[in-house]
């Protein structure tokens, strides 16, 4: 009987224990689903991160000069004899057998007979003299390539679009982006963002239906609690530019890779690097 007390009174004990400790659990999951209902959701925008492509090749470096040498004398060596070496060939035979002491006309074809030798010479000093009239435009265009609204500026290298926009009180150079609207993906919300920027008329090509990247922040408590919003959310799609180049916009500019750092601040840029094309 003592026994069956004591077993008794133990189990009493760890009920009511056990109790209490189910009404603190339960009093913390009920304080955090209302934390969690009262941060409230997050503000989602779609960005466009537009970059116009290399138009010509940079300059070949010393090594990459040295080595295009060589496969060209490679490929000399191993090549059969193109039409104009074969031409040069029977050129030399045919001014040998005019030159010659004992030559005879008659011997010659109908063809040939009447026909004036050009030689090869010749032929390359003409090519020449319209070569000389060929003039190549300059890799680096001055004071063009300092304008940085200007989407033609630094063609050996890809361009980055930022547009300025107004976040709070700031002004910030960002890609162009704009709130998501309900009824819509998030691509065509950063397609509208194209679209809204003013002064931007260009062809782009979107690459994929998929975001690219992904950057949020955290807004202050005070506007937390004012807008009913977390923090916002920016969706980054990937897009380049097609076709003819856009006239320079009121309020964006066209910056390279190593430019990005003057203009974007350090976490928006860590999130956008990953994806831009050295192309």
């Amino acid at each position: 009987m003592a026994a069956g007390r004591c077993f008794h009174q133990v189990f009493r004990l760890s009920v009511s224990a056990g109790g209490a400790a189910a009404g603190r659990t339960g009093i913390r999951r009920s304080s955090g689903a209302a934390a969690q209902h009262a941060a409230g959701p997050w503000r989602l925008l779609g960005a466009a991160c537009v970059q116009r492509l290399a138009v010509i090749s940079e300059e070949r470096r010393p090594m990459e000069g040295r080595f295009s040498e060589l496969m060209h004398q490679m490929e000399l060596e191993r090549s059969l004899m193109s039409d104009h070496e074969l031409r040069l060939l029977d050129d030399k035979k045919k001014l040998k057998r005019r030159q010659a002491v004992d030559y005879d006309s008659e011997e010659e074809d109908d063809e040939d007979r009447d026909q004036d030798i050009i030689l090869t010479q010749d032929l390359e000093d003409a090519w020449e003299q319209r070569r000389k009239l060929f003039h190549t435009q300059p890799r680096v265009q001055g004071d063009v390539d300092v304008r940085v609204e200007r989407p033609d500026r630094w063609l050996t290298e890809p361009l980055v679009l930022l547009t300025q926009q107004e976040v709070g009180a700031d002004k910030l150079w960002l890609l162009p982006q704009t709130p998501w609207e309900a009824g819509e993906t998030l691509k065509t919300t950063a397609q509208r963002a194209l679209s809204s920027t003013p002064g931007l008329e260009m062809q782009t090509v979107f690459l994929g239906s998929a975001p690219c990247g992904l950057y949020k922040y955290r807004l202050p408590r005070a506007v937390r609690g004012s807008e009913g919003v977390t923090g916002v959310k920016v969706f980054f799609f990937k897009a380049v530019l097609r076709g003819a180049l856009p006239p320079p916009g009121p309020s964006s500019i066209w910056a390279r890779k190593s430019e990005l750092k003057d203009y974007l601040k350090p976490s928006y840029l860590d999130k956008i690097r990953p994806f831009l094309l050295d192309l």
